[in-house]
């Protein structure tokens, strides 16, 4: 079922491909400049609250041999998006590493995954189109919802309308590749609570949690998907609706809060269609540990390193952020959600949770 977003999308590509067909009419050596993504090149938006690229450019260019490979590979590969648009098809990250072996040309052929998913995203930039309207899918993330909300979404086999607390198992509704085919019909959500871990996400729907406070609960499965952050996003932006960020109480759940939030170095260029600044920390804090006496694992070197590394971190500098990873690293301790678990499993429903969203003036 082809849209006109697949139409606009496609367009974008020959666009692209011309411009090297009319830099080669024109004498010209064929040129794709982009930003230069390296961390150097990572700026902080201090007013949208996101990570940007800065002005740094690079070129893609075929006057060297590797360059003009480089060009080539970028040339297949438009070819065969506009060719999977125009067929209303779809495919993975990993099938186009795979694909690229039947290229008849050799030099076009990719030397690796990471190759392939560089370039669908120098595409992105370039072109300004998201490689979810490439009809580009990643692996299954198998990141849920579950709550209070009526939504319709697009399929191969048409439209159908799903309420994602009544019509979905314990497992709630799996979030789509490209959230922007799902359309919001109706809800009664108070609040999006999103949760880092499986296990925790289980605990929270048992217990009714998601029924008790019209909480929507969105499983991020660790790192959260494209997509997960998509629709967190429409979700606070379409509907006005509080996010919270509910993860362990270590510095790599914090990068978690932080991607939801703020954003990623990998993703950019993605920033202000990803990010949902708004959202606030409710995990477990090193103040949790201390006041709780939550069970608890010693911190390793690595985890030092990355404490130390986001008190300087752009989206870590406040009276909070600072307070409670200085507090961390001087108990040398961290701890899990499920921690919590040990003052009984009704714990975080009844009394951790309402605490802190009624501290937060969530509830």
């Amino acid at each position: 079922m082809s849209t006109d977003t697949d139409a606009q999308a496609r367009q974008k590509l020959i666009d692209l491909a011309a411009e090297f067909y009319d830099q080669f009419e024109g004498g010209q050596i064929p040129t794709m400049t982009l930003p230069t993504r390296t961390k150097s090149n990572i700026i902080y938006d201090e007013d949208k609250n996101v990570w940007v690229y800065g002005d740094r450019t690079s070129s893609r260019s075929a006057n060297s041999v590797r360059g003009a490979r480089k060009l080539l590979k970028a040339v297949y590969t438009i070819d065969f998006l506009a060719q999977q648009l125009d067929e209303d098809r779809s495919s993975t990250l990993r099938e186009l590493y795979y694909l690229s072996e039947s290229w008849d040309n050799e030099e076009a052929q990719f030397n690796g995954q990471d190759e392939s998913n560089k370039l669908v995203e120098d595409l992105e930039i370039v072109s300004e189109v998201k490689r979810e309207d490439f009809h580009m899918r990643p692996e299954e993330s198998g990141a849920t919802l579950i709550g209070p909300l009526k939504i319709r979404e697009q399929t191969r086999r048409g439209e159908r309308e799903i309420h994602c607390q009544k019509d979905v198992g314990e497992g709630g509704y799996q979030i789509p590749n490209n959230p922007d085919t799902v359309e919001f019909l109706d809800h009664d959500i108070d609040f999006v609570m999103c949760v880092e871990t499986g296990g925790m996400r289980d605990r929270l729907v048992e217990n009714g949690f998601d029924e008790d406070y019209n909480a929507l609960v969105v499983h991020l499965k660790g790192q959260p998907a494209r997509a997960t952050r998509r629709i967190t996003k429409r979700l606070h932006d379409e509907l006005d609706l509080p996010v919270v960020v509910f993860t362990d109480g270590d510095p790599w759940s914090y990068r978690i809060f932080g991607s939801v939030a703020y954003g990623s170095i990998k993703s950019a260029h993605l920033s202000e269609y990803l990010a949902t600044p708004e959202a606030r920390y409710v995990g477990i804090r090193p103040q949790d540990i201390v006041e709780y006496d939550l069970p608890t694992d010693p911190l390793s070197d690595s985890d030092i390193n990355a404490l130390e590394s986001e008190l300087d971190d752009p989206r870590f500098q406040s009276d909070f952020w600072t307070e409670q990873i200085e507090l961390q690293l001087d108990i040398g301790k961290k701890a899990e959600q499920q921690a919590l678990a040990a003052r009984g499993l009704d714990f975080v429903t009844d009394t951790y949770l309402p605490e802190r969203l009624d501290e937060m003036g969530i509830i």
